[in-house]
Order: structure tokens, then C-alpha cells, then sequence
């Protein structure tokens, strides 16, 4: 009888065994991790990066989401060099900035600026997974609420995609500071009567699920994303208490409130520009009505 806890026992494969005649995992070459295919990345690239035999919705760099949701060469990118810095001086820290950096070709985790979709015009900030799991520092939260009071300034509706583990740990209560910075812009954003839209994609936690991404005046999330605060792990050893199988997905939220509506990436764009066209004619409204009153 063990004396701590539950014995572990070894995680089981759910895949597919690899045929011979598969290509093996290479550069070109990977498997989905929602079925366990063979995948080409040139091709899976050309079609959103979603699987085509499982619909399993792959991670996108932030500025292939950028493509996806702008208008060809309308994009103009703000703030891009912007960098953290090891303020705290906490070891080691300098070396992942530096290595991410390069990996990347990124300064941090988010992309912001403006352009248009089906020449309607807005702000847009994605987080990218890659640098350091997209998690939120001083920059990060600068450069989304520079997006928030820039797209206030400009009179023009805002969307935040998010992907992230949460809070940077390695800047301390300097990026707690990001989730009261980023929803103070919001709320003066949304006391102009501007809309903001969030797009939660896999993984959205911690302190940005906490903050901005929550915020939203219409909350969107792809298929099967994980969605929460702490971990599921987290919270069934807190509140000693089993949790659902499909607890923090986004079909999960859709159901109990919080996500609005899941939208399958290759609707993504559409779906956008009818929020867009939608929120532009209520405001057309209410101006004409206020005028005649």
C-alpha cells in the first residue's frame, strides 16, 4: 500500500500505432495531437492549421492569425520594440529572453496594431504561445493597453486573442500589475460605447483569463480550447472534489456562460466582420436616435 497518495501508474498512448508506410516525425512531418495523423506542414499551413481528418485546431504564430483576420497589407504593426527587461535581475532570465527572441524573431509574446477587415477598421493584439508560453510581463501588458487607449483614440472597436499560461513569474507582482493596467484602458475604451471582442484560443489562463480576456463585450473561443484560472490538477486537490471530463473547454464555458460562442477558425473571419458591421450600425443608431431626442 503506498504511502503517499495514489499510486501513478504510466500515461497510455491513445494514438494510433505508426504504420510503415508513415512518414516519421521530421521538420516537414508531424503528428495531430488530436488523432494521432501523419500531418504535412506545408499543407496543414495552407488550410489554417486545422487537421482535416479530426478538426483539431493546431497553434498559429501571431502573425499568421494576423494574416488570417486582416485585409491583405492593411496591417500596421505599433510598439514592436518594445522589450523586456530582468528588472528583478532573477537568474537565468536574460538567457530565455535572448533565446526566445531568436527563436521567435519575436520581442515578446504579443502582436498589436491596426488595419481592416472587409475594409472595416480595428485594433487587434495577439498573444504568441512561443515566447515563453505567452505568458504576461510588463511588456505584454503595456503594448495590449497601448492597443486598448490608441483604439479609444481612434474611435475604431478592438479584438484581444489570447494564448497564455498566465502571469510572467520571472517579473513578480510587476505583471500582476498588467491585468488592474489593461482593464482600467477597457473600461475607458467601453465608456466611449467602443466594442471589444476576445478570441480564446488553446491554452488561456491565469492572470489573463483573469483580466482582459474575461472582458470582452462578446467572447468567442475556438473548439476544444482550454480555458481557466489554475489547472484542473489545481483545483480537484483544493476543493477535494472531482471535477467533469470536459471541465475548462470552451464547449464546457459556452455552456455555464462564459464563452459566448465557438467559432470554428475557418468561420473566424466572417463571424468578425458581422460583429464589426453589427456594433457599427448600433452605434449609427443610437447617435440618431439621441439627435432627434
Amino acid at each position: 500500500m503506498p504511502i503517499f497518495g495514489k499510486p501513478k501508474f504510466a500515461s497510455i498512448s491513445t494514438s494510433k500505432p505508426q504504420k510503415a508506410d508513415e512518414p516519421r516525425p521530421s521538420k516537414d512531418w508531424f503528428k495531430c495531437k488530436g488523432c494521432g495523423t501523419m500531418l504535412d506542414r506545408k499543407v496543414i499551413s495552407a488550410q489554417l492549421n486545422i487537421c482535416p481528418k479530426c478538426n483539431y485546431h493546431l497553434p498559429m504564430t501571431a502573425y499568421e492569425r494576423i494574416n488570417m483576420l486582416m485585409d491583405n497589407n492593411s496591417f500596421k504593426e505599433i510598439d514592436k520594440g518594445l522589450a523586456s527587461k530582468n528588472i528583478l535581475g532573477f537568474e537565468g532570465y536574460d538567457d530565455t529572453l535572448k533565446a526566445k527572441k531568436k527563436s521567435t524573431d519575436l520581442n515578446d509574446a504579443v502582436v498589436c496594431g491596426f488595419g481592416t477587415i472587409d475594409k472595416q477598421s480595428y485594433g487587434i493584439a495577439v498573444m504568441d504561445f512561443r515566447f515563453m508560453g505567452a505568458s504576461m510581463g510588463s511588456v505584454v501588458g503595456e503594448k495590449i493597453t497601448r492597443l486598448i487607449e490608441k483604439a479609444t483614440e481612434k474611435n475604431v472597436p478592438a479584438l484581444l486573442v489570447t494564448a497564455s499560461g498566465g502571469a510572467r513569474m520571472q517579473e513578480g507582482s510587476l505583471s500582476l500589475m498588467q491585468m488592474a493596467k489593461s482593464s482600467a484602458a477597457l473600461a475607458r475604451h467601453s465608456e466611449k460605447g467602443l466594442p471589444m471582442f476576445c478570441l480564446l484560443t488553446h491554452p488561456t489562463y491565469g492572470g489573463v483569463t483573469a483580466s482582459y480576456a474575461s472582458l470582452g463585450d462578446v467572447i468567442l473561443a475556438e473548439p476544444k480550447a482550454m480555458i481557466g484560472f489554475a489547472g484542473a490538477r489545481v483545483i480537484e486537490a483544493t476543493i477535494k472534489a472531482e471535477l467533469p471530463d470536459d471541465f475548462q473547454t470552451s464547449e464546457f464555458l459556452e455552456k455555464h456562460g462564459l464563452v459566448d460562442r465557438i467559432i470554428d477558425r475557418k468561420d473566424l473571419r466572417q463571424e468578425l466582420s458581422l460583429l464589426l458591421s453589427f456594433f457599427k450600425n448600433s452605434q449609427k443608431e443610437e447617435k440618431s436616435t439621441a439627435s432627434k431626442a
